[in-house]
């Protein structure tokens, strides 16, 4: 497992360096976000719905809970979003459990609601603003992502791996 840093200075750098995380992820890959407000959770997730091939422009879930993104011969994405939900009990009535993780992708906002019930390989990507722009991005869980900082952050960010 490991812990990688990513720098971005842009909405721009954010979506392609999702875009690129998005083309390593596999069946039962749950995507927890961690961050304010306005963090990038969203311009996040748009990168790594590009990244897996899905055609559907990406919106927030926030009033529907759960946006659905699917594409033919890929993945789907659920993307989530807990801002409302606090715990196991909230959480059961979303009907987070009946949607099929073990053969998709699960990305989840506000995942700090329900750390409690995140599933024991989740890979945590933490978004902090820097400025206006810039994102400090961490990603754990996951040392095939290690090879994104070598790859495509030499071009658009910068990262390190801790």
């Amino acid at each position: 497992m490991g812990k990688f840093i990513i720098t971005t200075h842009s909405a721009a750098e954010t979506m392609q360096i999702a875009e690129q995380m998005g083309t390593l992820l596999q069946a039962g890959d749950c995507i927890a976000y961690f961050g304010d407000l306005g963090a990038g959770k969203t311009t996040f997730t748009r990168g790594l719905a590009k990244g897996m091939g899905l055609p559907d422009e990406v919106a927030s879930p926030t009033f529907a809970i759960v946006n659905e993104y699917h594409g033919t011969g890929t993945l789907s994405l659920y993307h989530f979003d807990m801002y409302r939900i606090q715990g196991a009990e909230s959480l059961e009535t979303t009907g987070f459990y009946d949607y099929p993780l073990e053969e998709n992708v699960f990305a989840i906002e506000w995942a700090e609601n329900i750390v409690d019930c995140l599933p024991d390989n989740v890979i945590r990507v933490t978004l902090q603003p820097l400025s206006e722009t810039a994102r400090q991005i961490t990603i754990e869980g996951g040392s095939r992502f290690a090879v994104l900082g070598n790859r495509h952050f030499r071009q658009c960010g910068s990262s390190r791996t801790v």
